[in-house]
């Protein structure tokens, strides 16, 4: 597929995003009603998550140009299958659960587009903001907003600059993670759940975000590349080599993106 027959893809892509966290909504708004239970990994799973769920799997594949869906909530497919994948959709239906039952707006809804172990189109929806992201590669990062459309920039800067905004996870802030932050100089820490962590840095209202803690592929694969076309650089912790997806193992590397640095 050329990058244009792509972007085009993913403005299809759009509603079914929005159709998502629309459903997620009505969810979120029917307190009693959450039916949270423990996945295998003690993770919680809700009625949001199967929802939303069964309408991206069927807008997916409803579209013209199908692709194989990797998603959270769909049984694995078996890496022996997977590893000949060209193209695949790489689906987060509910990007932070825990902050969802906590109901402070903070979850997303992820769909990306992965081509050869890299992302290539990613749609990331707040539902609660109604806000809707996305970018192509080599196309530019966008967020729609109020019918509003702008494209995103991170921001410039260097590393030894005083106060950064360095952005951390509201659930999963470990000792590790304090400690990159600490090595900064008077760093201003913002906490946020779910992909909402990479579009801060996409807008352009912070400058990094260390992630020293686990993370699944379908957590990071469509902001990731909306970071990367605004401006900015997501790389694995241990050695500074770009990530990748469709892996044999699911589970992402720590890792830490930026903004545009430039140092």
């Amino acid at each position: 597929m050329t990058t244009k027959e792509i972007g085009h893809l993913i403005q299809e892509v759009l509603p079914i995003a929005k159709a998502a966290g629309n459903k997620i909504l009505e969810i979120y708004e029917d307190i009693d009603n959450f039916n949270v239970e423990t996945k295998d990994d003690n993770s919680p799973l809700t009625r949001a998550d199967r929802e939303a769920n069964t309408i991206i799997c069927d807008g997916l594949e409803k579209l013209n140009i199908k692709f194989p869906i990797i998603s959270e909530e769909n049984k694995e497919i078996p890496y022996a299958t997977r590893k000949d994948f060209d193209f695949c959709w790489m689906v987060d239906p509910l990007d932070g659960t825990k902050e969802f039952i906590k109901r402070n707006g903070e979850f997303t809804v992820n769909i990306a587009l992965i081509y050869k172990n890299k992302s290539v189109a990613g749609v990331v929806y707040a539902p609660v903001l109604d806000e809707m992201y996305y970018a192509v590669k080599d196309q530019g990062a966008f967020k729609i907003a109020a019918t509003k459309k702008e494209q995103l920039h991170a921001t410039l800067f260097h590393s030894e600059e005083k106060a950064l905004s360095i952005v951390c996870s509201r659930s999963h802030l470990n000792e590790e993670t304090q400690n990159f932050i600490n090595g900064y100089d008077e760093p201003l820490k913002v906490s946020k759940g779910s992909s909402l962590k990479f579009l801060i840095l996409a807008n352009g209202d912070a400058q990094v975000y260390p992630r020293l803690a686990p993370t699944m592929e379908w957590d990071t694969a469509a902001a990731h590349i909306i970071v990367e076309e605004a401006g900015g650089t997501i790389v694995k912790a241990a050695d500074g080599q770009a990530m990748q997806y469709n892996k044999e193992d699911l589970l992402n590397p720590h890792f830490v993106a930026y903004g545009n640095r430039v140092d």
